[in-house]
């Protein structure tokens, strides 16, 4: 089976071999040449055959009847649907009905996803779990630059970078096939600066670690702004022929203090300015953010300081020189292009656009005044869900019950709705509460298209049968589509079928797809967008003459330091940070059903620093309770002097008492609706006597 890893967004190439026993199969995987991971595999894509092959795949849907699910036939399911969502939206109106999507469904089921709920729904509401993991970097990009692309350079550049910084992201262990690029960096004579609240396996191969208070970053780049600006640092050619905003950036830095910042950041000044001094100083230079700095409630602004940094030194738009938001899912790229946000249509165009709304209601031959405006971000669904004016959800690839900030509200708001459809693989915490849950097929067997982390989309061949009853994601919607009537708007019958339609909706717009076809992704491996035309090579680098403004040139803009929504206090003198280990991905519900990874990983833990453990009396490896305003978890205390003693950890793969969610706060950044989920403040209580 040749195929590609589904978890992260490096979507490393491997080939999977069956070899048939008298009692069972067992099976061996091999890495495939990619330019990507350049032939590399990690432990997770390793053994993600052992999920797709478990034994607790659903394999037909299932309805609650008398309280409990049982099994239905496909035809009992989509009546369902229909009876329930025709009888929903006469009732409360055709907004009534809300849609959920994921970041690792392939384009064509995101793509299908955002029409669905427009044409077969004409709903307004429709988001999905990537806006928990690039919507910050995504908005902070579009207005700096003026489009998004994860990269805005190759991965191949890596090596080429002089100074390298790595700002709340740990690739050691969410793309730990990327690691080859800096050590090779690194080899070249790169100076590699992380930026963490923790020590992290990235972190170790840092030359300097700014260990930020959670929840600062913002600020500390201003700190590095005043170094680089005053201390003469800044391009200034590049800054009068290529960007606008500087003077008043300029005036901004000048009134901050490098000591006052240094204290709120928990940063020695010192090493602010030796980091400043070391990427101003070096011929080129790239930066790569993650969800540290983004899943922030100012995560818009900290990425857009990020970018002032790499705009004021004219690091970008050349040779081992650009800027990364580190994907985090495996279509983390391309689901943000195509529709499945609130605010967005196909080619990342926008919904809120007359011009871009005549042109895809053009394309999907409905009429303008039909599509509907605008929806609301994620958790702002839940939000209305709680409230009851979105009465029936449809979650396709996501398990928001354990993914949302504030997760016993989540969860008691998705119990009210009158009607919880779930697609999934697997009897996840979401789909356990379903009132239908209907079984999808996994990486193996779903064939389509992907793009990685660098902009390269990819094509993901079915390598074997569906399993029992499965469908695809793109077959259940259009299951659907015709139960409600909309079947001649929904005619597919391949995956490439609905690609050659999306090629054409994305022409024309910022994520152009049109010169893209499965014959060329099948020949050069993958190709890059935006890509206009068929004999178009597709842009390996952006920015090399100008942005993508209509007046090419990029902003600059001035932030303000930002303290965290909700501070420390003598009821919860902790703060807690969240984040992922090597073996696990997202929710779990896919590498939970790994016996390998779950054996390496089986329970969650909370690092704490030894001297804060000894102060609130926490014995290593005990039982603790961890509570925040919102509720309250149980994990197992892991003493570690790799965390500020202000600080504990709490990785976010685990579900009921385990889930991390349960206690992060809600409130959102007020222009990309990111949840603040990397601080907030709790007690620790050891439930050992």
């Amino acid at each position: 089976m040749d195929t590609q890893c589904p978890f992260c967004s490096v979507q490393c190439k491997m080939q999977i071999i069956e070899h048939p026993g008298q009692l069972r199969s067992t099976y061996t995987v091999q890495p495939k040449p990619n330019a990507a991971s350049e032939g590399r595999l990690c432990i997770k894509g390793m053994n993600a055959y052992q999920h797709a092959l478990s034994s607790s795949r659903l394999t037909y849907p299932m309805a609650r009847i008398g309280g409990k699910l049982e099994r239905v036939s496909w035809e009992e399911a989509y009546r369902l649907i229909k009876t329930n969502v025709t009888a929903l939206q006469q009732q409360y109106g055709r907004d009534s009905i809300g849609v959920y999507g994921g970041g690792s469904l392939t384009n064509e089921s995101a793509y299908l996803l955002g029409k669905f709920a427009r044409v077969a729904l004409r709903s307004k509401y429709i988001d999905y779990n990537g806006r928990f993991c690039m919507s910050a970097a995504a908005s902070a990009v579009n207005k700096a630059f003026g489009i998004d692309r994860g990269l805005t350079n190759q991965l191949s550049e890596i090596p080429l970078a002089k100074c390298i910084i790595l700002a709340g992201t740990n690739i050691a262990e969410c793309q730990p096939t990327l690691m080859p690029y800096f050590d090779r960096a690194k080899e070249n004579g790169a100076v590699i600066i992380a930026i963490d609240p923790r020590n992290t396996g990235t972190t170790e191969k840092a030359d300097l670690h700014l260990k930020v208070k959670p929840g600062m970053d913002a600020a500390l780049v201003n700190g590095m702004l005043k170094v680089l600006i005053e201390e003469g640092y800044a391009n200034e050619s590049f800054i009068d022929s290529r960007t606008k905003g500087y003077q008043d950036l300029k005036q901004h830095i000048s009134e901050l203090s490098l000591d006052h910042l240094a204290e709120i950041t928990g940063v020695p000044a010192a090493q602010i300015r030796q980091a400043a001094e070391l990427f101003g100083k070096a011929a080129t230079g790239m930066v790569f953010t993650a969800r540290g700095v983004e899943q922030q409630t100012d995560g818009y602004m900290a990425v857009r300081n990020f970018l002032n940094m790499v705009l004021v030194t004219g690091k970008i738009g050349r040779e081992g020189c650009g800027y990364g938001a580190i994907t985090g899912q495996g279509n983390g790229q391309g689901g943000r292009e195509h529709g499945q946000k609130a605010d967005q249509l196909p080619g990342y165009r926008s919904i809120e656009n007359p011009a871009d709304r005549a042109y895809i209601a053009g394309v999907w031959g409905v009429h303008v005044d039909d599509l509907p405006g605008k929806g609301v971000s994620a958790y702002e669904m839940m939000e209305k869900i709680h409230a009851e004016e979105i009465r029936a959800l449809l979650v396709m690839g996501s398990n928001p019950v354990v993914s949302n900030p504030n997760a016993n509200f989540v969860e008691e708001g998705l119990r009210k709705l009158q009607f919880l459809v779930v697609a999934d693989m697997f009897l996840s915490e979401t789909a356990l509460i379903a009132d239908l849950v209907l079984p999808t097929s996994s990486y193996l067997e779903n064939g389509g298209t992907l793009t990685n982390l660098e902009g390269r989309v990819l094509l993901r061949e079915e390598s074997r049968a569906a399993l029992g009853e499965s469908k695809h994601d793109w077959e259940i919607l259009c299951g659907i589509a015709s139960q409600l009537g909309a079947e001649a708007y929904f005619p597919y019958s391949t995956a490439e079928s609905i690609f050659e339609e999306l090629r054409v909706a994305s022409r024309g717009g910022i994520a152009d797809y049109y010169g893209i076809t499965y014959d060329r992704l099948r020949k050069e491996e993958g190709v890059y967008w935006p890509c206009p035309s068929v004999d178009h090579s597709g842009e390996k680098r952006l920015f090399e003459q100008r942005f993508a403004h209509p007046d090419g040139r990029a902003e600059l803009i001035s932030v303000d330091n930002h303290f965290p929504a909700e501070q420390v206090s003598a009821e919860f003198p902790l703060y807690l940070t969240t984040g992922r280990v090597l073996s696990h991905y997202l929710t779990g519900v896919q590498t939970r059903r790994s016996a390998t990874l779950a054996a390496r990983s089986f329970e969650s833990f909370m690092e704490i620093h030894p001297k804060t453990a000894k102060k609130y009396r926490i014995e290593d490896a005990a039982l603790v309770r961890l509570e925040s305003k919102r509720g309250s978890i149980v994990v197992r205390s892991r003493h570690t002097t790799q965390i500020r003693e202000d600080t504990v950890f709490v990785p976010m793969h685990w579900g009921d008492i385990q889930n991390v969610n349960k206690i992060t706060n809600q409130a959102l950044d007020p222009t990309c609706r990111m949840p603040g989920f990397k601080v907030c403040a709790v007690q620790v209580q050891s439930l050992v006597k």
